[in-house]
């Protein structure tokens, strides 16, 4: 049973930083990309940043591009995602996700392309 377990989160005034992590277990970690969506109150999910298998391929959203960065160590089966700069904006359920290939093609902004979702973890930035 693929498990994904993110910690974390919390509550941060504007400008500051967090960083999430994602430990998994199930299914070999390093075979899979990777990638973290948000969802605020009254939104819908939407993708934050992704990174394939290896590392050497990563791919964030406009709106947290420079501020964010996604990383992995296949070590240690663990995900994570250094936030900086937090805005207002960022305020959401920050979940991770298991791609269902070792790397990504057009649709690795959508929902369907995951296999595998954590329970997700809070991340509030206060202005």
């Amino acid at each position: 049973q693929v498990q994904l377990v993110e910690s974390g989160g919390g509550v941060v005034q504007a400008g500051g930083s967090l960083r999430l992590s994602c430990v998994a277990s199930g299914r070999t970690f390093g075979d899979y990309a990777m990638s973290w969506f948000r969802q605020a109150p009254g939104k819908e999910r939407e993708f934050v940043a992704a990174i394939n298998w290896s590392s050497t391929r990563v791919f964030y959203a406009d709106s947290v591009k420079g501020r964010f960065t996604i990383s992995r160590d296949n070590a240690k089966n663990t995900l994570f995602l250094q936030m900086n700069s937090l805005k207002p904006e960022d305020t959401a359920v920050y979940y991770c996700a298991s791609n269902r290939k070792a790397t990504w093609g057009s649709t690795v902004t959508d929902t369907a392309e995951y296999e595998y979702w954590g329970q997700g973890t809070q991340v509030t930035a206060s202005s």
